[in-house]
């Protein structure tokens, strides 16, 4: 990596040899790679606030949707074990029946 960042500084001064322009090529690519991935992660994620807006107007609640949708990306053990410590926690507050 330290030769291609070479490379492209060196391309400042040469930009006639054929390594150089590939290394700028390179470069270019990622870079323009990378803002397309940008630019689709935000149109997901005006996609996803919309379906949560959709479901609000539909009366949920969206604060426990977030909830839902971040629960069920954790396996049920790794589940079982937070709710286990959260009640652990509430019950050293008094904070359950």
């Amino acid at each position: 990596m330290a030769t291609a960042a070479a490379a492209v500084k060196e391309a400042a001064a040469n930009d006639q040899e054929p390594a150089i322009r590939f290394a700028k090529d390179h470069l270019k690519a990622f870079v323009e790679r990378i803002e397309r991935l940008e630019e689709e992660k935000k149109a997901i994620a005006d996609d996803i606030r919309d379906v949560y807006g959709e479901a609000k107007a539909s009366g949920f609640d969206v604060k426990a949707l977030r909830t839902v949708v971040r629960l069920r990306k954790k396996d049920v053990e790794e589940r079982k074990e937070q709710e286990a410590i959260l009640e652990t926690y509430l019950h050293a507050l008094g904070m359950l029946n």
